[in-house]
């Protein structure tokens, strides 16, 4: 993790607490032992977006000795179908890697729209209550809860404020401007009194953190204080996702040459990420035989991409695929793809990005310059105009004819990776921002 990182985990203008150091300087944790309640609609076994890091962030923070309980619901995303050996309708509690899980009903739509998601949010907000409010005797340390679905915020601020506890709010994803924006939600009225009620909520938290500095910024013009902001990126674990040494075995299982050249999309097929590019920069290079493209991942927006791509030689599809397999799947791409809607810019940080730059390939975004994205992959891949094939087209037969180039981009990702995103690192100044965000309660 850079310095700038690890100075941002510590809110500015808050005293960090004292940490004791071992012989060799770095840092020893207080020797408190945290009770920590995550609160979210998505939790693992979800393998993409906010379940796959709030699953992955609670088993770390449990094998640091902390006892962690979560409330969420039953996996469903993202193919927005309630997973087998799950249900929609009934509580039921698990343990999961040492961590107490407490899942809720909620309603999910087959087809999601904007006010369809609405109902989906609330449903787990209002189900939830009851299992929230019995966390009270517990007495958590810290109610945290994530974003998407900022609908759970008043009950996790009602629990903090009852049990002693302190409030942190996650953000994710900036749900209540990515809604007006991609027109989910309509209305200048709705959204100015929608947006007051937001920044309201937000400005009573002990601590609001979220995933770039961009994000940060939005969250303070929202009229968060300095002193309760806290970057927390998202992570990945570079041990295992790393660049592969030989071929990935699914050119094999793909029939994929080994001299092809494989640009790859892998993750969410949602209403946010401009999938209406992929098909068409396929169509536009079909006549490349040596350039193949692989759609891998689930969501509202697959099937649609699935007609629009029917008699494309050159295109591959693959459903989502088992996180162990997670390194071999990165490693078949020679050009990572990142379509994003122009509209959704800096209101989300694509959380696949971390994978793909783990594995050491360039990447291609649809993303603006000024954007903290375009950013970070203009510094280790090509940017396109969002929402635009011919752009992406260009960029993928730039990179394809320069495998030396390819080369170089995918070894700047990595490092980026390593310095910026490795899992335990990060993980590990969260945990030194929740003792400090306790301590400061007790001072």
């Amino acid at each position: 993790m850079s310095d700038s990182q690890r100075q941002a985990l510590v809110p500015p203008g808050a005293k960090p607490a004292h940490h004791d150091t071992d012989h060799t300087g770095a840092a020893q944790l207080p020797g408190h032992r945290m009770k920590l309640l995550l609160y979210g609609i998505n939790f693992a076994p979800e393998m993409t977006g906010i379940g796959k890091y709030t699953g992955e962030m609670a088993q770390w923070l449990a094998a640091q000795g902390h006892e962690v309980r979560v409330i969420t619901a039953p996996p469903y995303y993202p193919a927005w179908a309630v997973w087998p050996g799950y249900s929609a309708r009934r509580f039921r509690r698990e343990i999961w890697h040492g961590v107490e899980v407490t899942r809720t009903p909620l309603w999910v739509p087959a087809r999601p729209s904007g006010l369809r998601r609405l109902v989906h949010l609330g449903s787990f907000a209002l189900a939830s209550l009851p299992a929230l409010a019995g966390q009270w005797r517990w007495r958590p340390d810290v109610v945290w809860v994530v974003a998407p679905a900022f609908a759970c915020t008043p009950g996790a601020l009602a629990l903090a404020r009852l049990s002693g506890a302190r409030a942190w709010l996650h953000i994710q994803d900036y749900e209540v401007d990515a809604a007006f924006e991609l027109g989910l939600l309509k209305g200048e009225r709705l959204r100015a009194w929608v947006s007051a009620a937001e920044r309201w909520v937000l400005r009573r938290f002990d601590r609001v953190s979220t995933i770039s500095q961009r994000m940060l910024e939005r969250a303070r013009d929202k009229g968060v204080a300095p002193d309760r902001l806290v970057s927390l990126p998202n992570w990945v674990d570079v041990s295992a996702v790393r660049p592969l040494a030989g071929a990935s075995s699914y050119r094999a299982q793909l029939g994929i040459a080994d001299d092809a050249v494989v640009a790859l999309y892998s993750g969410n097929m949602g209403a946010k990420q401009g999938l209406e590019v992929l098909s068409g920069l396929a169509r536009k290079l079909q006549h490349r035989g040596d350039i193949q493209f692989v759609y891998c991942g689930q969501g509202a927006g697959r099937d649609a991409l699935l007609r629009d791509c029917q008699g494309l030689a050159n295109v591959h599809f693959l459903d989502l695929q088992p996180v162990e397999r997670l390194p071999e799947l990165l490693g078949l791409a020679d050009i990572h793809l990142l379509p994003q809607r122009a509209d959704a810019a800096d209101l989300v940080m694509p959380s696949k990005l971390t994978g793909m730059l783990s594995s050491g390939r360039p990447v291609v975004a649809g993303s603006r310059p000024d954007t903290e994205l375009g950013q970070v992959v203009a510094q280790c891949g090509r940017l396109a105009v969002p929402d635009d094939a011919d752009s992406f087209a260009a960029a993928i037969e730039d990179l394809a004819s320069q495998p030396a180039l390819r080369q170089e981009l995918g070894r700047r990702a990595r490092d980026w990776a390593e310095q910026n995103l490795a899992r335990d690192s990060v993980l590990r100044q969260f945990e030194l921002a929740l003792h400090d965000c306790i301590a400061q309660a007790r001072r």
